[in-house]
């Protein structure tokens, strides 16, 4: 005969089992996925952003802190980017993925200076005003 404590194991795990079942089908319910991935209704559109930011590459306390703020430009290019959106072509906008990539350029010649290149790729979904 199974003892007290394996039934009471068995049916916590299957109560968190149909909770997580149950906030799956919430989540799909509301943003219906059409043939491409994109939500029924919705338009993906991808913005690249290549930019290069001077200063010191390595190890050290201010390379750090350059790579930080390069990073962030594309952060917060990506928060600002629906808000653009939607004053130009969108009725709503959801950022779906950003991609970041950080490359140190180091001189290779005395005019050329010692930074970052920053690749960013932002991709959202976004319904079309009506016109």
């Amino acid at each position: 005969m199974p003892s007290k404590l394996y039934i009471a194991a068995t049916a916590a795990l299957l109560l968190a089992a149909s909770a997580a079942t149950a906030v799956h089908a919430q989540v799909q319910s509301r943003r219906v996925l059409g043939p491409n991935g994109v939500p029924e209704g919705y338009t993906r559109v991808t913005a690249n952003l290549n930019i290069f930011v001077p200063g010191p590459t390595g190890d050290s306390e201010e390379a750090e802190k350059l790579r930080d703020r390069a990073r962030r430009i594309v952060y917060s290019t990506a928060a600002r980017e629906c808000d653009i959106l939607r004053e130009t072509l969108a009725q709503e906008c959801v950022l779906e993925q950003v991609n970041n990539n950080l490359n140190a350029t180091p001189r290779y010649q005395s005019s050329q200076p010692e930074g970052y290149t920053v690749n960013g790729t932002l991709t959202f979904s976004i319904k079309l005003k009506k016109e």
